[in-house]
C-alpha cells in the first residue's frame, strides 16, 4: 500500500469518526430534548433546564467545531414537531445552534481547560459560557414565537427569561458534568471506607433535597448546601458536579409539581425561587470545587519542591562527606 493509499484511508477512518460522533450528539440533544420538554412551562417547548445546550457546548469542547451539525440537526429534529411555522423552526434552529457555538469560541478565547481545576476556568463557564451566550437563544426564539404570532406581545420578557436561564441552567449544570465524566476513571486502588462515603454523601444530598423541595417552606432549601460543601472538599469535580446536577433535578421535578415552596406562587415566583436556587447551586459547586482543586494542586506542589530540595540536601551531605579527608 502506497503513502497516498495510507492518507486516504487514515482520512476516512477520521470522517466516519466524526460522522458517527455527529450522529451521537444529534441523537442525545433530541433524547434530552424530550426529556426536558416533559417539564416545559411556556407554549410547549420553554422548560427551566434545557439539558440540550449543555450537551452542546460539552461536545464543542471535547469534540471541536466539526461537530456542529449535530447540534443543528437535533435542534431541528426537536423543533420541527413543536415549532409554529416553518420559517420560525428554522430560526430557532439558528439560535440553538449559534448559541453554543459562540460559547465554545468565547471559552477557546479565555484559554479554557475542560479539567475545571482553575477557579478562572469555572468563572469562564458561568459568564462566557453561559450566561453571556445564551442570551442569543433566547433572543431569536422569544422574537420569533412573537413574530410568529405564537406568542402575546406582552410574552416576551416572560419567556426571554425563562428561555436564557434554562439554557444557562444547561451549560452551568450538564457541561460540568459531561466534562467530569469523559475524563472518569474506575479507581481501583480506592478503599472500601471512601466507598461508603461516596454512598453516604448521594444518598443524604438526594434525601435531603427531596424533603426541602417537598417542604412548604423556601429557607429550608439551604439544607442543601451543606452536602454540596462536603463533595466539593472530599471529591473535588467528580463528587461536586453530580450533586449538583442531581439537586438541580429535584429541585425542577418539584416546580413542576407545584409542590413544597413551588406551591400557591404564580410562573414568575416561582421560576424566580427555582432559579435562583440553582443558579447558586452550580456557582457553589463550580467555584468552590475549583477552588479546591487549586488549593490541593498547589499543596501537592509545595510537598513535591520539599521533596526533591530534601534529597538534594542528603545528596549533597552525603558527596561533601565522601571527599571530606581522613583525620590525622
Amino acid at each position: 500500500m502506497s503513502d497516498a493509499d495510507v492518507v486516504d484511508s487514515s482520512r476516512l477512518r477520521q470522517h466516519k469518526a466524526t460522522a458517527l460522533k455527529i450522529l451521537v450528539v444529534a441523537a442525545l440533544y433530541y433524547a434530552t430534548a424530550r426529556l426536558g420538554l416533559l417539564q416545559q412551562l411556556v407554549r410547549g417547548q420553554v422548560t427551566p433546564l434545557w439539558p440540550p445546550t449543555g450537551i452542546a457546548v460539552a461536545a464543542l469542547l471535547l469534540f471541536g467545531m466539526r461537530i456542529w451539525p449535530g447540534i443543528a440537526v437535533g435542534a431541528l429534529v426537536v423543533n420541527a414537531s413543536i415549532g409554529p411555522t416553518v420559517v420560525s423552526v428554522l430560526a430557532i434552529v439558528v439560535g440553538n445552534t449559534v448559541a453554543p457555538i459562540c460559547s465554545y469560541l468565547l471559552l477557546n478565547r479565555a484559554r479554557f481547560r475542560n479539567d475545571l481545576d482553575r477557579l478562572q476556568d469555572a468563572l469562564a463557564l458561568i459568564f462566557l459560557g453561559a450566561l453571556g451566550p445564551m442570551m442569543i437563544s433566547a433572543t431569536v426564539g422569544s422574537s420569533t414565537l412573537v413574530l410568529s404570532g405564537a406568542l402575546p406581545a406582552g410574552g416576551f420578557w416572560p419567556t426571554w427569561s425563562v428561555w436564557w436561564t434554562g439554557d444557562a441552567m444547561g451549560v452551568m449544570v450538564v457541561t460540568p458534568f459531561l466534562l467530569v465524566a469523559r475524563r472518569a476513571r474506575w479507581p481501583h486502588d480506592v478503599g472500601l471506607l471512601i466507598w461508603a462515603e461516596a454512598a453516604a454523601l448521594a444518598t443524604c444530598t438526594l434525601s435531603v433535597t427531596y424533603l426541602v423541595t417537598n417542604s412548604a417552606s423556601s429557607s429550608l432549601l439551604f439544607l442543601v448546601f451543606p452536602f454540596l460543601v462536603w463533595a466539593s472538599f472530599r471529591f473535588e469535580r467528580a463528587g461536586a458536579a453530580p450533586c449538583a446536577l442531581g439537586v438541580s433535578t429535584l429541585a425542577i421535578l418539584a416546580s413542576g409539581r407545584m409542590t413544597g415552596p413551588f406551591a400557591h406562587h404564580d410562573l414568575l415566583t416561582n421560576m424566580v425561587t427555582l432559579q435562583a436556587f440553582n443558579g447558586t447551586v452550580s456557582l457553589t459547586a463550580l467555584l468552590l470545587t475549583a477552588v479546591v482543586t487549586e488549593r490541593n494542586r498547589t499543596h501537592e506542589e509545595i510537598q513535591r519542591v520539599c521533596a526533591q530540595l530534601a534529597d538534594a540536601v542528603k545528596r549533597q551531605e552525603t558527596g561533601g562527606s565522601r571527599r571530606a579527608p581522613p583525620d590525622a
